[in-house]
């Protein structure tokens, strides 16, 4: 059977995007050095057990508040119910490092908090009122209160579309309020909380910058320092390649354990929800407990790097925060752009070909949003390193290794997740008689694309675009290994401002990272009200 383009381009990026896993998972295979036998002695065991720590933690916290605030502004009326739906995603703007670095201002011996305390009530310089925040409960802390709004958002989602059928039966049972939420309403929405646990697992998993600021040896800052600390590769490659299979084996694990579950409504009809209005002490309960996520993990930082942005660094634009600033957005942009396409062009393939391998295949091509981004820059770096020595001089005459390919690459396969869902969503859309009027006009698969589709996804591509540049701007870890040389971003800059313990310096690209990543927001805004049902008081 011939191949044409439309096969071809799906089988060719599985194979580029799956390249990088297969090089680092390779390493476990060759040698092993005396810096493993160091590390295996010494310190691997206590990557393990932090990052045990870590993630029991970040998940019973993101679990509680996640699920506990969809729950209420789903099902009851209070004060300032309508701006918490929306308000309580807002964290998602904040990527941890950066609630990382406000904290340690903010809590330190003498960070703001702590110094305002000593004013107010005229205490002695050696007076501590806040606990330091840099071991592993505080970094619980930071990842719980920025990471939550995954498991609130797909909680909510799976709220809303719960029948109250089942419910109402549960009450007539006997069951109390509470009982009805932990014994019915939490149970039938399972998949939809692991599968919000297992991103906030992995994003815990692959974070560098709030655990390295706060010094925690993890697996991350592991692979970090034995790479440019030992300049040793291949144990770095080695550790990696255990962090990936046990981010692996979760993926597995997850989807077995509901292999054969069949979660779906008792009932066929759908009942509007039904809101309970909430007085007196349970209203204000309901307003603290949505409120409390939302100053954690927004307005708390915010507020701090305005403060240090306004009060002590007057010069804010710069010609370093400038130039970084343009480094970052173009950058982003094409990895956007080019993400976007490849998504539209993979499914079209399938679309046009209706091929089940080409569907099976692309699934997989998803899998690189839970692959840590210090994982897949190894990876990305390794596979540029190979092509350099052995086609270079063959067919292309620029160095791969770092330049801005491996870094545009290493983004595309990490953000390819939200552009093919988005594309994805986009079709759903577009009524399949539309390619078989196509089809019987002998139109090509090119005209179809160019002429019929692309117009009818131009908002879905937009979407696309914005998606991945703000997951493109908060990437830290894969930018700070494969950017080149002097080429700073804004993750970068403000990594290295915190890393020297210049906080006021790092408010600036703080505060533009914070902003872009609002951008997200206000589409997941949009579309949670545009799903909403129905509703009674």
């Amino acid at each position: 059977m011939k191949l044409d383009f439309w096969q071809i381009t799906p089988v060719a990026t599985f194979a580029i995007f799956i390249a990088p896993v297969f090089i680092v998972l390779f390493s476990l295979t060759g040698d092993y050095s005396d810096n493993w036998t160091h590390l295996y002695n010494h310190v691997l065991f206590g990557y393990i057990e932090n990052s045990i720590y870590l993630v029991l933690g970040v998940s019973i916290m993101v679990a509680i508040i996640g699920v506990g605030t969809a729950w209420l502004v789903t099902n009851y009326n209070f004060t300032g119910k309508n701006i918490f739906e929306w308000a309580l995603i807002l964290p998602l703007a904040v990527p941890p490092y950066i609630l990382a670095y406000t904290f340690t201002g903010l809590f330190d011996t003498f960070g703001t908090a702590n110094n305002l305390m000593r004013d107010l009530f005229g205490l002695g310089a050696d007076f501590i009122f806040f606990p330091k925040v840099r071991n592993v409960p505080g970094a619980i802390v930071v990842f719980s209160f920025t990471l939550y709004p995954y498991v609130y958002l797909v909680s909510r989602m799976a709220f809303i579309n719960q029948s109250r059928s089942i419910l109402e039966a549960g009450r007539t049972l006997g069951l109390g309020k509470l009982e009805v939420f932990y014994k019915l309403a939490v149970p039938m929405i399972r998949p939809a909380i692991i599968g919000g646990l297992m991103l906030v697992i992995m994003e815990t998993l692959s974070d560098f910058g709030a655990v390295d600021h706060f010094a925690i040896s993890t697996f991350t800052t592991g692979i970090f320092r034995t790479w440019y600390g030992m300049y040793d590769i291949e144990t770095a490659k080695q550790l990696a390649s255990l962090l990936l299979i046990f981010a692996i084996l979760l993926i597995i694990s997850e989807r077995y354990s509901r292999k054969n579950a069949r979660y779906s409504n008792a009932s066929s009809v759908f009942k509007p929800l039904y809101l309970t209005r909430l007085k007196g002490s349970s209203n204000i309960l309901a307003i603290l407990i949505c409120f409390v996520p939302i100053f954690v993990g927004f307005l708390l930082p915010v507020m701090e790097l305005g403060y240090w942005a306004f009060n002590y660094k007057l010069d804010f634009f710069n010609d370093k925060f400038l130039t970084t600033a343009w480094n970052t957005f173009y950058l982003a942009i094409i990895a956007a752009f080019l993400c976007s396409l490849l998504a539209v062009l993979i499914n079209f393939s399938i679309r046009y070909k209706k091929n089940n391998y080409l569907k099976f295949m692309s699934s997989f091509l998803t899998v690189g949003y839970a692959v840590p981004g210090l994982i897949l820059a190894i990876g990305v770096m390794q596979l540029l390193t190979f092509l350099d020595r052995n086609m270079g001089d063959y067919y292309f005459d620029f160095v791969l290794t770092g330049s801005l390919v491996g870094l545009v690459l290493a983004y595309i396969i990490k953000s390819y997740a939200l552009s093919s869902s988005t594309i994805e969503a986009g079709y759903q859309r577009i009524n399949m008689r539309i390619d078989d009027v196509a089809k019987t006009l002998k139109t090509s698969g090119w005209s179809l694309l160019s002429s019929v589709h692309l117009p009818l996804l131009k908002t879905s591509f937009l979407t696309s675009m914005l998606l991945v540049v703000s997951e493109v701007i908060k990437e830290l870890p894969a930018t700070l290994i494969l950017r080149p040389f002097n080429f700073d971003t804004l993750a970068v800059y403000t990594y290295i401002y915190a890393a020297e313990e210049r906080m006021y310096d790092a408010a600036a690209p703080s505060i533009a990272i914070v902003m872009v990543g609002l951008i997200p927001i206000i589409i997941l805004t949009r579309m949670i009200r545009s799903s909403r049902p129905a509703t009674r008081d």
